[in-house]
């Protein structure tokens, strides 16, 4: 009997629209991984272009949901975290990576936080201080250019160089994770991808495709999704970030023909079959 890796993701769920926890719990399932969830919310719809959504807190639920696990000796391969809504939140998973983790579980922080420059609605310098906190633990963390800044107290910039991509890397390892993963990199309008540095070894990596300019909701979610399957899988670190970038590029490619009507997300969902087939490459 093959005894399958398991992950546990916490994120909040949209009850429509492709991101988050309807994102991550597919993609990390096609890839063959037990997945468990812990939603920090309950959105009616994700808040990219809808109005009037509806929103519950589950702050209230997760630490419950934590010491069930507890009782029946529940263990992860890796833990996950997307988007979080409240600084207790941040508090409450910095908790469950020590109760939940050992030498053996990947910890990975996705600080989804903000982009083009700018922190999402409703957050505040103090969920960037708690954001740096929980990264501090991670064996991973999958920053964009924005989340990178605000982390680093930087200024926010689209005009840089390699060298640049390089010294934010390392900068992002100073955190205390030792491999930081940066995503939305462009060296130049041709290409768009992701970088990663290795603070153990001093090695950088780059993965990039052709630069479409279309903006995609959820596409982040399916980078730090796929980036998390592929290491819990044992897959190097250039090896996921090639895998996470590939079908990321993937997806997008998807949505294009029908982009006008599918604006809430990527058409992910038929490029499953692709990503079992990048799993199972030798």
């Amino acid at each position: 009997m093959v005894t399958m890796k398991r992950i546990v993701t916490v994120q909040d769920i949209s009850c429509f629209g492709k991101c988050s926890l309807t994102v991550a719990l597919p993609v990390i399932s096609a890839m063959g991984i037990e997945t468990a969830v812990i939603p920090t919310a309950v959105l009616s719809t994700h808040t990219g272009g809808f109005k009037g959504y509806t929103f519950r807190d589950l702050t209230g639920d997760i630490e419950g949901i934590a010491q069930h696990w507890k009782s029946i000796g529940l263990k992860f391969n890796a833990i996950y975290t997307g988007y979080l809504g409240s600084k207790e939140q941040a508090e409450i998973v910095s908790k469950l990576f020590d109760d939940f983790s050992d030498d053996d579980t990947f910890i990975i922080v996705d600080p989804a936080m903000g982009d083009s420059g700018r922190l999402y609605a409703g957050f505040t310098d103090e969920i960037v201080t708690e954001m740096k906190k929980l990264c501090s633990k991670a064996d991973f963390i999958i920053p964009n250019m924005t989340e990178a800044s605000f982390m680093l107290g930087l200024p926010y910039t689209e005009d840089y160089d390699e060298k640049y991509i390089r010294d934010i890397l390392v900068k992002l390892s100073q955190l205390g994770c030792s491999r930081p993963v940066l995503t939305g990199v462009r060296l130049d309008d041709r290409r768009h991808g992701a970088a990663a540095y290795d603070s153990q070894s001093g090695q950088f990596y780059f993965s990039f495709r052709d630069n479409i300019n279309r903006i995609m909701h959820g596409t982040g979610d399916i980078f730090a999704s796929v980036f998390t399957g592929a290491v819990t899988l044992g897959k190097s670190l250039e090896q996921s970030l090639e895998m996470a970038v590939g079908f990321t590029y993937d997806c997008i490619t998807e949505t294009l023909p029908v982009a006008d009507e599918v604006w809430y997300g990527s058409c992910f969902e038929s490029c499953l079959g692709k990503l079992i087939a990048y799993v199972n490459e030798k």
